[in-house]
């Protein structure tokens, strides 16, 4: 028995659910989770299926049905991707000097609660080459200036090259991609920061939220595009928050939103629960 995940969109019409029913029925697939979303303000269908197939020879119908779903994006305008679930999905760690991301995607790796394959660690710093070497994944030491940051960025895109690393996450990573990182990896990275944005940017956020008197504090994980901090969101949460808090409670706080945010989104990720919608994500949480 293999487990698929099938996503897909397409512009809404007619017949698309009973087209995908009858290809999982000519295909021996037996549904074990199905959601599906219609845009009413795009005109966009949105769909992800999790199905069964018995077969003695899972190559071969991995092909076949391939094909059959060549013939039936031709048919409707649709963008699709057929995955096995069973394979983890393979993922570099960008991460600077702030480790809590870092620790938590890790351990709950490890724990078997993330479907990941995780195949590299890279900093701008050596801080966390121990804890790499804890959970035995290969540590990459880049130093970025503004001098090297090229060259820096070359060797950092060859080793998500000789990986095949699928997802890049940066875990408190501290460095801007540039334009053309983002634009190779589009879809693929995905960041996390604090939700005051476009409030206290810079350094020492908490300790200006602190000042304000902020009585709510966020965390928001997006996939990374050009637009600083502005690409599509995959998941947020908050927690609050009050004046008896001091600006170390509030970081505190703050960390393990982030924590929570970035694992939620990361898992939502590799399970092929995410579909992009333009500037907005499609999300089949479960």
């Amino acid at each position: 028995m293999t487990t698929y995940v099938l996503t897909l969109s397409c512009p809404d019409r007619m017949g698309i659910v009973h087209a995908v029913s009858g290809f999982l029925l000519e295909n021996g697939g037996n549904i074990e989770e199905a959601a599906q979303f219609n845009d009413q303000a795009t005109g966009l269908f949105f769909m992800r299926v999790q199905f069964v197939v018995t077969d003695e020879n899972p190559e071969a119908k991995s092909q076949a049905m391939r094909a059959a779903l060549d013939a039936l994006a031709a048919q409707f305008d649709m963008r699709w991707q057929l995955h096995d679930a069973a394979q983890p999905m393979r993922c570099a760690i960008f991460v600077s000097r702030e480790g809590h991301c870092l620790n938590d995607l890790l351990f709950r790796w490890k724990s078997g609660l993330l479907p990941l394959d995780i195949r590299a660690i890279v900093s701008n710093h050596r801080d966390f080459y121990q804890l790499a070497a804890s959970y035995n994944v290969p540590f990459h030491h880049i130093p970025v200036t503004r001098e090297t940051k090229a060259q820096a960025e070359a060797r950092q895109y060859e080793i998500i090259q000789a990986e095949s690393a699928e997802l890049v996450v940066l875990a408190r990573y501290m460095q801007i991609l540039s334009d053309g990182v983002c634009r190779a990896m589009e879809g693929r990275v995905i960041n996390i920061h604090h939700s005051f944005l476009p409030s206290f940017k810079g350094a020492r956020p908490y300790a200006q939220a602190h000042e304000r008197g902020v009585k709510l504090i966020g965390a928001t994980a997006h996939y990374v595009t050009a637009d600083l901090d502005e690409g599509p969101i995959i998941e947020q949460d908050v927690t609050r928050v009050s004046h008896a808090d001091s600006t170390a409670d509030m970081v505190a706080l703050g960390q393990d939103v982030e924590r929570r945010v970035l694992a939620q989104a990361v898992r939502f990720h590799a399970e092929h629960r995410v579909l992009m919608n333009g500037t907005r994500t499609v999300v089949f949480a479960k």
